[in-house]
């Protein structure tokens, strides 16, 4: 089967080499790339060009100025020639069995007869470069142990499904500028079934460097939340939990008996454990100091993604609810 590895990107110079480095070590060579530029006003285009230019990957361009990450990726589906279309970020570096294990599933299927598979997702792991980025991916990210298959809804940034199959659901939501792969994967889902899971397909990629850089992500997730109407229960749950049962919990403590006070304790324990389980192998060999600096950003982490995240769900709501004919 003919398979075409996509990308977007925008002002990726700093990146881009890695990703096209870890495409032409792929121990399965892409039978073709084709990155959207969506205006890139750095080195990126002619980083792209000088990789064409060496003829080490079967690459192609395309220039989408102003397009978001659905409009790229929907230009790239539709300008690809292969059956199945692999995609990844321009911000990431692959394991060089990556493409070999997303087309396991696809060749094993078609060589036993099987119902025609539509989608494989991939993992992903980080890659961080110092103690704050360690302890956001231990707060943000899921282990592979954490994985339940059969519910899991793939990154874009490690996913491959058929292209017939991404043209008859629409393609990516071109109306959401965050949040896209979910509803991706939602319609693929109720059209095509459970996905298949190839573990160690893995992308590689950093963490956002700044506790700024972070808050800005999950402020932008929480909206594209609010604007594709998911996860109203979760946030929910967010709102009753600081808005709620915070303050309650303080004014028992203080009017009533200080015992009220373990509520705080029992809720760390719910919101923090998950994360110190894995950040503890993730910081092995580390001088205790700096392991447990690393252990003292994981609560800022929270707090300060649950604020992003109660601030940008509402911005979301309020931007749906002005653009409904255009949700869809």
């Amino acid at each position: 089967m003919k398979v075409t590895v996509i990308a977007t990107v925008l002002n990726e110079g700093q990146s881009i080499r890695r990703l096209l480095d870890s495409l032409i070590a792929q121990t399965r060579s892409p039978d073709e790339v084709v990155i959207v530029d969506g205006g890139s006003t750095d080195n990126t285009v002619a980083i792209l060009e000088e990789y064409i230019a060496e003829g080490l990957l079967p690459l192609r361009t395309l220039s989408r100025p102003g397009a978001n990450i659905s409009q790229g990726r929907n230009a790239a589906i539709d300008a690809a020639s292969g059956e199945i279309i692999a995609s990844t970020d321009a911000g990431v570096h692959l394991d060089p069995d990556w493409l070999a294990a997303l087309m396991e599933p696809f060749e094993a299927s078609q060589a036993r007869n099987a119902k025609e598979l539509s989608v494989v997702g991939g993992f992903f792991l980080p890659d961080p470069r110092t103690d704050f980025e360690t302890a956001l991916a231990a707060t943000t990210l899921p282990a592979l142990k954490d994985i339940v298959p059969q519910r899991f809804l793939p990154s874009s940034r490690s996913v491959a499904f058929r292209k017939a199959a991404a043209q008859a659901v629409g393609g990516y939501p071109e109306w959401l500028d965050y949040c896209e792969d979910l509803i991706f994967d939602f319609k693929l889902g109720e059209r095509y079934g459970p996905f298949a899971f190839a573990p160690r397909a893995l992308a590689y990629f950093r963490p956002r460097p700044t506790l700024r850089a972070f808050i800005k992500q999950y402020y932008r997730y929480a909206r594209g939340d609010g604007k594709a109407n998911l996860w109203l229960r979760r946030h929910l749950i967010r709102y009753l939990t600081y808005l709620l049962a915070t303050p309650l919990l303080i004014a028992l403590a203080v009017g009533h008996s200080v015992w009220w006070a373990l509520g705080f304790l029992l809720g760390g324990m719910v919101m923090l454990g998950t994360p110190f389980k894995r950040l503890w192998p993730m910081t092995r060999g580390w001088s205790l100091w700096r392991r447990l600096g690393a252990f003292a950003w994981v609560p800022i982490i929270r707090l300060a993604g649950d604020a992003a995240k109660m601030i940008g769900y509402p911005v979301g709501v309020l931007w749906r609810m002005r653009h409904r004919d255009s949700c869809s």
